[in-house]
């Protein structure tokens, strides 16, 4: 590695280079995140449910966790998203359009208890999850 009175060209060069040994720069150079996610590096999309299912807890908890499979509207990846608050399940059909985004783990990986899930649920058919399982909104009828 030159070091001399010139060699600031070669320096930033082979910065420059050195730098895709980085795993997280290679990571934010490629792309590579909004490739694999399936919401493309958006925060929220919208989808379509195509079943309800019980998660089990992993370990040392016990319970099934409500969660609901979905397939994405602007891409047509499917995911399975968390249904929050108690009783939230009740107020999700099949074929009902709902709103999801991260569910804030690390990373974008999966949140406490729920193996595998990535994402929860926060509207659903333009109406807000969370106001409905707090009685102040009704579901709308489609």
């Amino acid at each position: 590695m030159g070091r001399g009175l010139f060699a600031g060209a070669k320096m930033a060069k082979d910065r420059q280079k050195f730098r895709w040994s980085d795993r997280r720069y290679k990571k934010r150079m490629l792309k590579l995140r909004a490739k694999h996610d399936p919401l493309a590096g958006s925060t929220q999309a919208k989808g379509i449910v195509v079943e309800k299912v019980g998660i089990e807890a992993k370990q040392p908890n016990s319970g099934i966790r409500k969660a609901v499979k979905i397939s994405l509207i602007k891409n047509g990846n499917k995911l399975t998203a968390f249904a929050p608050g108690d009783g939230a399940i009740n107020f999700i059909d099949e074929h009902d359009e709902v709103m999801v985004e991260g569910i804030g783990g690390r990373m974008g990986r999966s949140y406490g208890d729920i193996p595998g899930v990535r994402y929860k649920v926060i509207q659903v058919n333009g109406v807000s999850l969370d106001e409905m399982v707090r009685g102040r909104k009704e579901k709308p009828i489609r």
